[in-house]
């Protein structure tokens, strides 16, 4: 059931319906159209979306299926199936184009997987019934053939009944042409002399007359040429003239085109004869002809407004995501513009929302919206909500939207509104779905309140889902303190006293009068006496609402501030922790590495002294031979001394490697210009290279990056962690790094020191940016610093801070 009688005039379905059959290319599928009904049968809500949704499928991806020729020949099959009559050349032109339309379709879905569109398939199949038996077909039926080939042997590509579709037609027309070829021949002798002798103009030429070929000829020399004048020129000046040598060869042609037709007529009613018993099938077919035609229409449609086939459920729920108004969405896009979309959820907890906020807020087109994508969806259509939104069936629903003053009834808008909740409380259930527009309007606010208060009690008790417009206060409250029942709120920007047109589930809103009033230029006089009047407790309750509005607006972007700088603390923890653990592996891997290495440097200086003192033993100490063995004991000392040296000078200064060759790509090994840092290329992005050290995974510029060998890669990373290990906590660096500081008040010496244990440890961690504060004075200082600065290869420009932020006193260090 639905409530009004004209509740699709009042959601705009009706706009609906002129849309869908403009997009129909026959009379076939408007009629169609004009038969949408309301339905709460759940199956057959379903049948209809699946439909729509598999042909709104192949309009976007399949480009063979047919798309002309949907010819309505409900005249022609009611004629034929009368005894005795015929169907003319140009119906069954018709009929064979519509067939062929129609035997296409049926090709399309025969030549398909079964799983693909399986409910357009099973209409194919199921709509389609053989010629001459009341049976369902198979897809490819014989008798669809036989039906198209009889008539095109009959009916040519022109419309026109074919020469050989009889012996007697085609002797007919065969002797017909004949004397139509020596007929003209006649006329054109005669014409020519006729323009010899000057009694018609050189550019007239032979033309018909009553079916007859006759000569155009100046009305002062028609009696000059002998023969009959069937016709003269509106001026007079021309006479058409039939010369008496061609009356009798015009008389043959008229006597065998008079024969043609009878022979013609004779055909037809062969035609018609063989297609009669054929018509009950025939019917069928152009009324499936007709389905497709309408059920394309409604895809087309779905396509135009952004519609998609949601979970379809079989109770009474409301669970939808970016719903969007058909008509408003139309016609925003020829603006360029977008609707602003509508979530909404009704369920067994929340089954009521009351929604308040100001006027021209939205509140009404979200009520219509809810009431037409509803009714939308009831009758078959697809709808624009979100693919993973959900829509139960109701039974009944009842709309209350509008001004129903009726002059011929002696109602007023109280009563109209009244008569309707009389309506609503008495045919209302569980199965009801009710909209309700300014709830208790049109009477005085107390006495409407408590009225309008009554009735939702009522509502509530009967278990339906509803949605309610309000600017009551006490049903807001109703609505906080009873289960089943929640407030909403159109959304406003309370600083700047503008719509949002977004719904928010959850809490009341205000109606701002007072605020939009002031905006529009009321004087402050008049508003100020209107906060007297009202009273101090509406007034609190409605600053309260503003207060909590602008209140949420400034937690959500410190919340939304809060996220991103704790997820940039995370990413930078766990890059940390990935670097300490990969220092405290290779460290324990460095250590066990070298300790090999001592032992068996150890081994090795045992092994020099055991034969320095066999060799004096068995030299008998001689002089020279000792002091010989000696110098040998001494280099191996000084070798192995300056070895470890040059590994610990190497270490220390960040050693310049020897590139390699060629550009970077991925799995190269590559070393940060100017340090230390080796890593392993996972990936390259553009100017930008994502590096793994270690455990550690970073993006650093491509040109700040230079290519080494395999070789030099386990090398230097060998010494990379010598280095590391030699004192340098790079994990406690990186934590307690900062990339400012502060030289004011310092000496010259001082304040260069500080600068290079900055720069030292900038280096170390690859900072791209340093800040430098040594104040302006009299520039001395800044001078010394820049001067250092230069002297730094990884330096590549010093500048003055903003203006706003330290100007001159403030030296910016960009590092290369």
């Amino acid at each position: 059931m639905v409530y009004p009688q004209n509740i699709e005039q009042k959601l705009g379905f009706d706009k609906i319906r002129e849309h869908i059959a403009e997009q129909c290319v026959s009379s076939l599928g408007r009629a169609f159209v004009e038969k949408i009904r309301f339905s709460d049968d759940f199956k057959i809500i379903d049948r209809l979306h699946r439909q729509a949704a598999e042909f709104k499928l192949i309009l976007q991806t399949e480009s063979d299926f047919p798309q002309q020729n949907y010819i309505d020949v409900s005249d022609a099959l009611s004629r034929a199936a009368i005894e005795g009559a015929f169907v003319s050349e140009e119906q069954f032109f018709e009929i064979k184009l519509s067939l062929r339309t129609i035997q296409q379709i049926i090709h399309f879905f025969k030549v398909k997987e079964d799983n693909i569109y399986p409910e357009l398939k099973t209409l194919v199949i199921n709509s389609l019934p053989v010629f001459g038996e009341g049976v369902a077909a198979k897809i490819g039926s014989d008798g669809w053939a036989a039906v198209i080939s009889q008539i095109d042997k009959i009916i040519d590509e022109r419309g026109k009944v074919r020469d050989n579709a009889s012996p007697e037609l085609m002797d007919i027309r065969r002797r017909l042409i004949s004397e139509q070829i020596d007929l003209r021949k006649t006329l054109e002798r005669i014409l020519r002399t006729v323009r010899n002798s000057g009694w018609i103009g050189d550019e007239m030429s032979l033309t018909i007359r009553d079916g007859r070929m006759v000569i155009p000829i100046l009305s002062e020399h028609k009696r000059k040429l002998k023969g009959f004048v069937h016709d003269e020129s509106a001026t007079g000046q021309m006479a058409f003239v039939e010369p008496a040598e061609v009356l009798e060869a015009n008389n043959e042609i008229r006597e065998l085109e008079a024969r043609e037709r009878r022979e013609i007529v004779k055909i037809l009613e062969r035609l018609t004869d063989f297609i009669r018993p054929h018509v009950p099938a025939l019917r069928k077919a152009y009324l499936f002809l007709g389905i497709i035609d309408f059920i394309r229409a409604k895809a087309k449609f779905a396509l135009e407004i952004d519609a998609t086939a949601p979970l379809l459920v079989e109770t009474q729920a409301l669970e939808w995501y970016r719903a969007k108004h058909p008509l408003l969405h139309l016609s925003f896009k020829k603006q360029g513009k977008s609707v602003v979309p509508l979530t909404i959820k009704l369920d067994k907890n929340n089954r009521i929302v009351l929604v308040s906020g100001p006027n021209a807020g939205g509140k009404s087109v979200m009520l219509k919206t809810i009431g037409l994508v509803q009714y939308m969806a009831q009758c078959g259509l697809l709808v624009p909500v979100s693919p993973d939104s959900k829509v139960g069936v109701f039974k009944n629903i009842f709309i209350d939207i509008g001004d129903e003053q009726s002059i011929e009834n002696d109602l007023s808008t109280y009563s109209s509104h009244l008569t309707n909740m009389k309506h609503f409380v008495n045919f209302a259930n569980k199965f009801t779905l009710f909209l309700i527009d300014e709830f208790g309007t049109g009477t005085e606010p107390s006495l409407g309140g408590a009225i309008a208060e009554s009735i939702l009690e009522q509502l509530l008790k009967s278990n339906a889902h509803g949605v309610i417009n309000t600017h009551y206060t006490n049903l807001k409250v109703f609505a906080d303190k009873h289960d089943g029942t929640v407030n909403g709120a159109m959304k406003f920007d309370a600083e700047h006293l503008e719509p949002l047109y977004e719904l928010e589930i959850g809490k009341p809103g205000s109606s701002f009068a007072l605020e939009v009033a002031q905006k529009i230029g009321l004087s402050k006089q008049i508003v100020e006496n209107a906060k007297r009047k009202l009273g101090t407790q509406q007034i609190d309750f409605e600053k309260l609402i503003k207060e909590l509005e602008i209140e949420k607006k400034v937690f959500s972007e410190k919340n939304k501030e809060f996220i991103e700088k704790n997820q940039k603390l995370t990413n930078t923890l766990e890059q940390y922790t990935g670097l300490k653990n990969f220092l405290d592996v290779e460290k324990k891997k460095i250590l066990n590495e070298a300790k090999a290495q001592a032992k068996e440097l150890l081994k090795e200086a045992n092994r020099k002294i055991e034969n320095t003192i066999r060799e004096i033993k068995e030299g008998k100490a001689e002089r020279d031979a000792t002091k010989q063995l000696r110098q040998e004991l001494q280099v191996f000392e000084e070798k192995e001394l300056k070895l470890q040296k040059v590994e610990e000078i190497k270490a220390a200064a960040g050693e310049e490697w020897e590139t390699s060759n060629g550009e970077i790509g991925v799995k190269d090994y590559v070393r940060i210009k100017g340090q230390a840092t080796i890593g392993e290329v996972l990936a390259i992005r553009g100017k930008d290279v994502e590096v793994a050290i270690g455990e550690l995974k970073t993006n650093i510029k491509l040109s700040r990056l230079e290519k080494m060998s395999k070789k030099e890669y386990k090398e230097a990373t060998k010494e990379s962690i010598r280095a590391k290990i030699s004192g340098i906590d790079m994990n406690e660096k990186m934590v307690n790094f900062s990339f400012n500081v502060d030289l004011r008040g310092k000496r010259s010496e001082e304040a260069l020191g500080e600068v290079d244990t900055l720069m030292n440890d900038a280096i170390m961690l690859g900072y791209p940016e340093l800040r430098i504060v040594h104040g302006k004075g009299d520039g001395i200082l800044r001078t010394l610093i820049r001067q250092h600065l230069r002297g730094y290869k990884q330096v590549s420009s010093t500048t003055d801070e903003h203006a706003d932020r330290g100007g001159q006193g403030v030296t910016i260090v960009k590092m290369k």
